[in-house]
Formats: C-alpha cells, sequence, structure tokens
C-alpha cells in the first residue's frame, strides 16, 4: 500500500461486528509493520462487500463503520432469490432483473448517497447494458466490469440523460415479474 493505490475489501461480511474485527486485526498488523519498519499507507480505506441480504439491511450500519461499499450482484442476486444459480432444476429462477433484486439495490443505493458512502458494483448486472439506466437514475457512478465489458458499458452511460434513465427505470419499477421487468429494459436499451 506504500507504493500504489491500496484498498481493503472485505467479502460476505453479514454484521457490524465482522468490520470491526477486521479493523483490529488490521491495527494489529499495522503494529507488526510499524516495529518493522515497513512502509504502508496508514489510511488504508477499509470496504464492505454488500452481497448478502443481512448486508443490504445492515447497510446504514455500514456506512459508519466502512470507508466505501461494494455492490456484488451475482451473489446478492442469488441471496435475494434463494437461488442456487449453479443448480441446472433451478438455476432458470437467477436473474438480476427480478423487481426484488432492483429494489434491493436501489435500497443500498439511497443508504450510500444519505450517508455519504462511495459505492461501486460489481457483478454480471453492472455489465448489462439494459440496466444501466436504472443504475445510473439509482445514483450508480462507479461500475467494475471485466475488461470485455468496459466499452460497451461506457458507451451505454454516455447514451442516456437522468431524464431519460429515470424515466425508464420509474416505468420498470412500477412493472411486478421479472419477464415483464426484463423484456421492457431490452426493448429500451441504447
Amino acid at each position: 500500500s506504500a507504493y500504489g493505490k491500496a484498498r481493503l475489501l472485505l467479502p460476505m461480511v453479514t454484521g457490524v461486528e465482522e468490520v470491526r474485527h477486521a479493523r483490529e486485526i488490521l491495527e494489529e498488523e499495522k503494529e507488526v509493520l510499524r516495529r518493522k519498519e515497513i512502509a504502508f499507507d496508514e489510511n488504508l480505506p477499509v470496504g464492505v462487500m454488500i452481497e448478502t441480504v443481512a448486508a443490504c439491511l445492515m447497510a446504514e450500519a455500514f456506512a459508519k463503520e466502512a470507508d466505501f461499499f461494494s455492490l456484488g450482484t451475482n451473489d446478492l442476486t442469488q441471496y435475494v432469490l434463494g437461488v442456487d444459480r449453479g443448480n441446472a432444476r433451478v438455476a432458470h429462477l437467477y436473474s438480476y432483473f427480478h423487481p426484488g433484486v432492483l429494489r434491493m439495490v436501489r435500497q443500498v443505493l439511497e443508504t450510500a448517497q444519505r450517508t455519504g458512502t462511495k459505492v461501486s458494483m460489481c457483478g454480471e448486472a453492472a455489465a448489462d447494458t439494459a440496466l444501466t439506466p436504472v443504475w445510473l437514475s439509482f445514483g450508480l457512478k462507479e461500475f467494475s466490469v471485466a475488461p470485455v465489458s468496459l466499452l460497451p458499458v461506457r458507451k451505454a452511460i454516455s447514451l442516456w440523460t437522468s431524464k431519460e434513465a429515470e424515466e425508464v427505470t420509474e416505468e420498470a419499477m412500477s412493472l411486478e415479474t421479472e419477464e415483464e421487468v426484463r423484456e421492457f429494459l431490452k426493448a429500451h436499451e441504447k
């Protein structure tokens, strides 16, 4: 961390006590480095992966403990829907277009805006350009995507005005099924 910009991201957290414990361990390790006179970033940012339902519901409390959030949409979708995406018998039910998933993401992004917590999104949903207007209208500013998705997502972001994104999102969020949401957003994809 002394030779570049490093951040520590804690995965699969469900409670504030986990973040506090991780910070205690980090402080112990910083002390070891100080004694050994090894350079490091004293202000290493510590973030939380928001990828469980518990983490979503605890986002406000996590905002007091973490420097940033990373919204992990692959696992979050799986846990919100209770669907094992690796199980062929139920994998067809896994979809980040599900209204419940979108509402959960919106709740986290609203909390992050209210608390001033930086948040990025990773996972397949971040790279799906049909959802770009939804994420933009929810206030997402940082997308973490695979290199192959970088240019398509960047282009999609540039094609939406705030007003257009809000109008499409308002309509999408009024729909009640995954199929309705997916078809509507795919039909309005730029």
